[in-house]
């Protein structure tokens, strides 16, 4: 897998939980989903601020935005795709 692609899953993750979370905590307050769903987050969050931060030649902006809770890894996805060179189809030149 590469670095975007774990971001990518990593960031998902990071959104759905703590919109599941956020949605929890707003309706039937269950308990037992707050504490499967918090570390869960708190793991997707750690991954997409590793993954960022060691992702190869990133910018120094993508690594900030990684540090945003919730949607973080969405904004630092947007910026390394914006780095990432084009991948040529096999008819071009």
């Amino acid at each position: 897998m590469t670095n975007l692609t774990v971001l990518k899953v990593a960031a998902a993750a990071e959104a759905v939980t703590v919109t599941l979370l956020f949605a929890n905590l707003l309706t039937v307050h269950w308990p037992a989903a707050s504490s499967a769903l918090g570390p869960t987050h708190g793991t997707a969050y750690l991954v997409t601020v590793v993954t960022a931060l060691t992702a190869a030649n990133a910018p120094a902006r993508a690594k900030w935005l990684s540090f945003v809770p919730a949607v973080g890894g969405y904004l630092a996805l947007r910026v390394l795709r914006s780095h990432v060179p084009a991948v040529r189809t096999a008819g071009e030149r």
